[in-house]
């Protein structure tokens, strides 16, 4: 049965897209630790992100950078911490996110925007691609 990643990425869900490319896709995370917090996946349906064959692995954490960079641009924030954690959805995927101190790595306190507030945000860091 197809991930909800999978969903998003055939747009049978929707998703505040922030990059794409012919195999990886960048939205924001709709449960965000901070503002800005993104998810850089695979196109492909792959568990784990240490199952992907070195070339997928490495192509994408170059991915995972070109966002973070335009994150960090777009978001007020000290630095992007990165966190591949996987045991929420089994497909690969990279957690973005903007920090100020070390709680906003923690994945307890969330934040919460209206439909409006993510669009204006994924626009603001696509903008920086």
């Amino acid at each position: 049965m197809a991930t909800i990643f999978t969903k998003i990425v055939n747009g049978n869900i929707p998703c505040y897209k922030v990059a794409e490319t012919n195999s990886f896709l960048a939205f924001l995370d709709i449960n965000p630790n901070t503002k800005g917090h993104t998810l850089c996946i695979p196109k492909t349906e792959i568990d784990k992100v240490f199952d992907l064959d070195k070339k997928k692995f490495l192509e994408l954490m170059d991915f995972s950078r070109t966002v973070a960079v335009a994150i960090e641009k777009s978001i007020d924030c000290k630095r992007i911490g990165m966190s591949v954690i996987g045991l929420e959805v089994p497909h690969a995927h990279v957690h973005l996110i903007p920090l100020n101190d070390m709680e906003d790595a923690r994945f307890i306190s969330k934040k919460h925007f209206s439909h409006e507030e993510f669009s204006q945000i994924a626009k603001g860091i696509s903008a920086h691609l």
